[in-house]
């Protein structure tokens, strides 16, 4: 029987792109409260006929890419220090580090037990396009939420293992 998806138990995963380059792990696994741009969008052309008044002639373009968006609560360590590895990830690539650190990653939709994957999503050659702090508030007692933008060459909706 067809089971729906729940989107409360996901899984990200980065790895390094090209496996033996000296690019720093990223220490993402899983975490995330929040994934978002999942997305592909056809680009389709119209071209005009002439004598052809009642319609258009449509032909595929070329494939639209949004950014993926994760949202997790920052994290501090033993020592109390916050983990910036999405902020050191954008800074070094902008300051003209190189290599550039690109990852492919998974995202992976799990079912309520979390023992078994349902879908995955898996993209290509990402490089952060953007990282934003927490909105700070001295009124409310929120956890302070990063939110790190990733752009990619390639998304796909993959088979399950």
């Amino acid at each position: 029987m067809p089971e729906l998806l729940q989107t409360f138990r996901f899984h990200v995963t980065l790895t390094p792109s090209a496996p033996g380059t000296k690019v720093p792990a990223i220490c993402v696994d899983g975490g995330f409260a929040e994934c978002s741009g999942l997305v592909l969008e056809a680009d389709v052309r119209e071209f005009l006929e002439g004598g052809r008044n009642d319609g258009v002639v449509r032909r595929v373009g070329r494939v639209k890419l949004s950014p993926l968006v994760l949202k997790r609560g920052m994290l501090a360590g033993g020592s109390g220090e916050v983990n910036n590895e999405f902020w050191h990830w954008l800074t070094s690539m902008v300051s003209g580090a190189l290599p550039v650190a690109r990852y492919d990653g998974e995202i992976r939709v799990d079912d309520a037990t979390g023992l078994r994957p349902l879908a995955r999503w898996i993209f290509e050659r990402g490089l952060p396009l953007k990282v934003a702090g927490p909105t700070l508030n001295a009124k409310t007692g929120e956890i302070a939420v990063e939110e790190l933008h990733i752009a990619h060459e390639g998304l796909r909706l993959g088979l399950i293992p």
